[in-house]
């Protein structure tokens, strides 16, 4: 007779929770592996980091791709907490102000979301920029944002300051705020 889950012995369990507590070493090892290194990092220094092999990361993330996703979405969700106060201003200038000096000094931190952020190559991080955007756009009312001011000039300046301060290794989040500030003051009339 075959075992199915459902009529499976008493180690079933028990190997539940050894793949559980994989899973949970590998996503904990590739959120520390991909902050430090970036997208460069790869899917056998995740394994190493988390002490097994790189088939266990494969069984959770079949893919690098599948794996950075759900480490960028995680970081994400992280940011969004962070800045969710700044969201709740109502004045649409210091809403945009605030959040753009908290999205600084978080990804001071967090290589991986940095590079994310400038790539776009994630639908998350992209979704970020897209809410940047928009803040942007509402700050324009107030005169306190360039009339001419794109998207684009917005994601230039905003990701050109977090990889060049990236490439430097700086985490000081001090540091970041203030190129947060640069970033606020390159977008004024």
């Amino acid at each position: 007779m075959e075992t199915t889950p459902e009529t499976a012995g008493p180690e079933t369990p028990q190997r539940r929770a050894d793949a559980r507590r994989n899973h949970e070493r590998v996503f904990a090892a590739a959120l520390e592996v991909f902050g430090e290194v970036g997208l460069q990092g790869t899917v056998p220094q995740v394994a190493e980091r988390a002490a097994v092999g790189k088939a266990t990361v494969y069984r959770s993330y079949p893919t690098k791709e599948d794996l950075l996703e759900a480490v960028v979405g995680h970081r994400l969700a992280a940011l969004d907490r962070d800045t969710a106060p700044a969201l709740e201003l109502t004045d649409t200038y210091e809403r945009f102000r605030a959040f753009v000096l908290r999205l600084f000094e978080s990804l001071a931190g967090d290589r991986l979301l940095s590079e994310a952020l400038a790539t776009a190559q994630f639908q998350t991080a992209s979704n970020l920029l897209v809410r940047l955007s928009g803040l942007m756009q509402e700050a324009k009312a107030t005169g306190r944002v360039r009339d001419d001011a794109t998207v684009f000039d917005l994601r230039v300046v905003l990701c050109g300051m977090t990889l060049q301060l990236m490439r430097t290794a700086e985490r000081d989040p001090a540091l970041w705020r203030r190129y947060g500030e640069l970033t606020l003051q390159a977008l004024r009339p």
